[in-house]
């Protein structure tokens, strides 16, 4: 067979939105078209000294790590036979070029038909007359930005190639991809708004290129046309270091956005997803970053996938705040979640943190956890879920176990007594419950055996204990002095 072997498939990298014409050009006249941007962080010693960390790029990180190249050839796009392993760049902005194409900017259906037409087209490339290599043929869509949603219209939009080729596309990874849509200053775009094809991210034109139904309020669903499991989502959290526009879409998107994108627009229903503190674009933007490198090699390449979700069983209240309960006035509290996971090793980064600071905290109001029957439509309580991560047994260097941490915050919004605000006791920065859960996942004959323990409590690198187990798998029992009690569920998942 032509050298085709899973996971190593050919990657597509489709760029996001080049709004203005000089933007086209400057989009056209590069090769990668982004992709082969890395950036330098500086970080701090054991002596404070101030030391470089550099991150390549993702595409020389994938040649380094992964073997992958490139299909230019003296200055050309190969048309030959090609590698499997090859990273190909979907250049569909050369057609809005003057002195390359028509000058005219293709819609985002008419990219996403170009998308197709390139898989066929790769597919011959890489397998030829094997038509054995042909069933097993299959791609990767890498996306930033916009790119997220020509994938998408791909996929999803009926009128648009033909069921056989969207077959072929096995995962789809984006980084902060406006899934339902754009709003600057708290107001989505309209649909008027036609100058530079802003109009692309309003929810009205969306839905007709995703193929999704003409009155839906939100367009961030594949409609059943492609398995969310296989769909990631990566989201920046970290606005202030987009500087576009004079930092005039930063001012607009808020703090609870990217820069661009508003963090609750930047996934899709029931997809994987992972957050970073970083910016839409730029040098600190979300692509060019090892938290972006190691969350899509993971999502393509890794061999299992663990999520976490937190089971509350008790949120304790302060003693003054108890004490009005007790007298029968009414409390009303909400609750954050903040989440950080960092697998062992990794000094320069974290797979995804979900933090007060940005936003991203899973915030729970008390009925959803622990009132259910309050809520109208709610059966079950809303376990926030902390985590989706992909890692790989391949890249263990020491024995078979997948070791990773996850440091766990539970605290409160203000409390709310009779409706009047209660804080002048409230103490800032004060917990329920902190505390960083070293885990160890060791494959076994049974699936797998996971251990755990307390890094605030007992050193991370002890084997700790072994996790519970009741009827719906692993899970580690949390508890604080202040009285609050969950479990923190896990599931392991070995991949295909």
């Amino acid at each position: 067979m032509s050298g085709i072997t899973q996971p190593f498939y050919p990657i597509i990298y489709v760029r996001g939105y080049a709004m203005t014409e000089s933007e086209i050009e400057a989009t056209v006249s590069t090769p990668y078209m982004g992709f082969n941007l890395g950036a330098t962080k500086i970080r701090q010693d054991w002596r404070g000294n101030v030391i470089k960390h550099i991150f390549e790029s993702p595409l020389v990180r994938l040649m380094k790590d992964f073997g992958y190249r490139d299909i230019y050839l003296d200055g050309k796009e190969r048309t030959d036979k090609i590698s499997s392993r090859s990273v190909v760049i979907h250049r569909y902005y050369d057609q809005g070029d003057a002195d390359l194409g028509t000058g005219k900017t293709p819609s985002i259906p008419e990219a996403a038909e170009e998308l197709g037409e390139l898989i066929v087209k790769l597919r011959e490339q890489i397998c030829g007359d094997d038509e054995e290599a042909k069933k097993a043929f299959k791609v990767y869509l890498v996306a930033h930005s916009m790119g997220g949603l020509v994938c998408r219209s791909f996929l999803q939009n009926p009128d648009i190639s033909n069921q056989e080729v969207k077959n072929m596309v096995d995962k789809v990874f984006t980084y902060a991809t406006p899934h339902n849509g754009i709003e600057m200053g708290g107001i989505h775009v309209p649909k008027f708004l036609s100058i530079w094809d802003i109009n692309n991210f309003n929810r009205e034109n969306m839905a007709k290129y995703l193929g999704l139904p003409k009155n839906s309020k939100r367009v961030d669903d594949l409609n059943n046309t492609f398995d969310p499991k296989r769909f990631f989502c990566l989201v920046g959290t970290n606005h202030k270091d987009y500087d576009v526009a004079a930092g005039l879409s930063r001012t607009l998107a808020g703090e609870m956005s990217d820069g661009l994108v508003k963090i609750e627009n930047a996934t899709v229903r029931k997809a994987p997803r992972a957050f970073v503190y970083r910016s839409h674009s730029g040098p600190y933007g979300i692509v060019n970053s090892e938290e972006g490198y190691q969350n899509l090699i993971g999502f393509l390449f890794g061999n299992i996938q663990v999520d976490g979700m937190l089971e509350v069983e008790n949120l304790p209240l302060p003693p003054s705040v108890n004490k009005a309960y007790k007298k029968g006035k009414k409390i009303r509290a909400s609750y954050y979640f903040e989440s950080t996971v960092s697998p062992q090793g990794s000094m320069m980064y974290h797979l995804t943190e979900r933090r007060k600071e940005t936003y991203s905290a899973v915030l729970r109001k008390f009925d959803e956890l622990l009132n259910v029957d309050n809520i109208e439509g709610l059966t079950d309580p809303r376990s926030p879920v902390l985590f989706s991560v992909f890692l790989d047994t391949t890249r263990i260097t020491f024995g078979r176990t997948l070791v990773f941490s996850v440091d766990i915050s539970v605290s409160s919004t203000e409390y709310e007594i009779d409706e009047f605000l209660f804080f002048d006791r409230k103490i800032p920065g004060e917990y329920l419950f902190r505390n960083t859960v070293v885990i160890r996942a060791t494959p076994n004959a049974d699936g797998w055996k996971i251990r755990y323990n307390l890094a605030d409590d007992a050193w991370g690198e002890s084997r700790g204990r072994e996790a519970d187990y009741d009827n719906k798998g692993f899970f580690i029992p949390l508890k604080s002095a202040k009285g609050f009690r969950s479990k923190l569920r896990l599931s392991v998942d070995t991949l295909q």
